[in-house]
């Protein structure tokens, strides 16, 4: 199921929009805390975003600037801003579409549909599959997904990041610099404990997979990836 991350503060507009996409077959989130809009975007992991331009605090181009730091997700502008230069700012801070308001609800439909095929399906590129494998474990890396037999557990961009790192460099040791310099652009806004954090939620994905273990601690080093579930 296709997950559909929605940025808009026209309440009546997000009912509408969200009963349709459930309609057809789409999870769905709206956004209600407009101070943390890429926070919940990581959080919910979505494989598009439609953004407004209007928003409360920040508007859609600073937050599309912000979604473009850490994710490749199709994110689809729906503004009643229909001048020219609205949709060419909206282009050159990251976007992949635009569609102003009032809209015709099927032609939404065909632009998310168009987006999702040509990322995630038949259209998409080797480099929008990229996939880790290692012993029967397989990381997706653009589908924020990891799979071991018939077990699939769902990851945030930070997860899959740092499960990215870890598993390419398989049996050898990976700094904490290396992976706050793969996953933050500026190491100076993120505290130290944060990496802790993230590295507790993948080992607790692992877990859900019945992989233990696998992510070990070495001190005053940094971690390392150790396929250790062969023989479980």
């Amino acid at each position: 199921m296709f997950k559909i991350f929605i940025v808009e503060d026209d309440i009546r507009l997000v009912s509408l929009l969200e009963n349709f996409l459930r309609k057809y077959g789409f999870d769905t989130y709206a956004v209600k805390d407009f101070d943390a809009v890429a926070l919940h975007f990581e959080e919910f992991s979505p494989h598009l975003c439609l953004l407004d331009v209007n928003l409360p605090k920040f508007d859609g181009f600073y937050w599309c600037r912000q979604i473009r730091t850490f994710s490749t997700c199709p994110v689809l502008f729906v503004s009643a801003r229909d001048g020219k230069m609205d949709q060419v700012m909206a282009l050159e801070n990251g976007a992949d579409d635009y569609i102003t308001k009032p809209f015709d609800y099927e032609i939404l439909l065909a632009k998310i549909n168009s987006l999702l095929r040509r990322v995630y399906g038949t259209y998409a590129s080797s480099q929008n599959s990229r996939t880790v494998e290692i012993d029967g474990l397989t990381l997706d890396v653009e589908r924020l997904s990891v799979q071991y037999e018939s077990r699939q557990i769902e990851l945030s961009h930070t997860e899959a990041k740092i499960l990215d790192e870890l598993m390419r460099k398989s049996e050898r040791i990976v700094s904490r610099d290396r992976l706050l310099e793969k996953i933050w652009d500026d190491q100076t806004f993120v505290d130290d404990n944060t990496l802790n954090v993230y590295i507790t939620r993948v080992r607790k994905k692992m877990t859900a997979l019945d992989i233990t273990d696998a992510i070990q601690t070495i001190r005053g080093q940094g971690y390392r990836f150790t396929p250790n579930w062969s023989g479980q």
